[in-house]
């Protein structure tokens, strides 16, 4: 076969499988076995495909089709201007999740307009997973003590490997969120962002195929999927200098109650603020 067969081929099998996005995954897992992109392919469609990488290229073909997510596949994620590790044990991190980091920047800024470069400043962002918040707030504010804050020992890995890969300085520390006690030592924050589970138990089994391949931990947030944001509340907003910022990221149908945990611990002046769907996404609240 030619390296253009070996594309049409693994991309028909995609579409076979109701894949939403089959050109799109078959050319990053092309990229990722013969080492070129969709202008590569172009130029050299007619030269024969080496029979193992097919091999290789096929089998994880086939691991798509199955519903695998593509993120572990690759094994590593674009997020902001970072490429991540990603893998089984952690979530894979989301585009939504960058409305996350850009808002929780940018009400920071706006209470405080000194932060500049974050010198002074601490931040600290739970449940951090492959660490994608912690190390989005390190870009926007290199001077800042930055932790991010994971319990669970696979996601834990993918967080010191994405520290080290984009050499931003986060301290990763092992807590559990929900524990009262986690929170010791954290006082004084001047910003607190979260992407914490908040699916409802129930309703995991009905999410896509590919979700389904996730962590179970990433993604329960108990019986109405505001176990988290209870425990973000009680726990950690106490932490908050005055002045400070709350940011988290919330499902769809969850702005209100959220909004109503937080006003009821103290925050005001709460925002929300829609994705690109037009889905109510990031909650944002002060310490005042």
């Amino acid at each position: 076969m030619t390296l253009e067969q070996t594309y049409r081929e693994g991309r028909r099998r995609l579409e076979k499988a109701g894949i939403d996005s089959p050109a799109f995954d078959a050319v990053c897992l092309f990229e990722r076995h013969f080492g070129m992109d969709r202008q590569g392919l172009i130029l050299h469609r007619n030269e024969p495909a080496e029979e193992e990488l097919s091999r290789r290229f096929f089998a994880d073909i086939d691991e798509r089709a199955q519903g695998r997510p593509l993120q572990y596949l690759l094994g590593v994620w674009p997020f902001l201007d970072m490429e991540l590790a990603v893998g089984e044990g952690v979530l894979a991190p989301r585009e939504e999740t960058e409305l996350l980091v850009r808002e929780g920047a940018a009400r920071l800024r706006r209470e405080q307009p000194q932060a500049g470069d974050g010198a002074g400043l601490c931040i600290a962002d739970l449940c951090s997973g492959s660490g994608a918040v912690a190390l989005g707030l390190a870009g926007e504010f290199p001077a800042a003590f930055v932790r991010a804050v994971e319990w669970f020992p696979a996601a834990f890995g993918f967080l010191t490997e994405n520290i080290r890969r984009t050499g931003r300085a986060v301290e990763p520390v092992r807590l559990d969120v929900l524990r009262p006690e986690s929170a010791q030592g954290f006082e004084g924050l001047h910003l607190l962002a979260a992407n914490p589970p908040y699916v409802a138990c129930g309703d995991i089994p009905s999410l896509q195929r590919e979700i389904q391949y996730e962590p179970r931990a990433a993604l329960d947030g108990g019986g109405d999927g505001l176990v988290f944001y209870r425990a973000i509340a009680a726990h950690w907003v106490p932490c908050l200098a005055l002045g400070g910022v709350c940011a988290v990221e919330i499902g769809e149908d969850q702005a209100q109650a959220v909004s109503e945990l937080f006003r009821q611990a103290g925050l005001s002046r709460v925002e929300v603020t829609k994705d690109f769907n037009g889905f109510d996404r990031v909650v944002t609240a002060v310490k005042s």
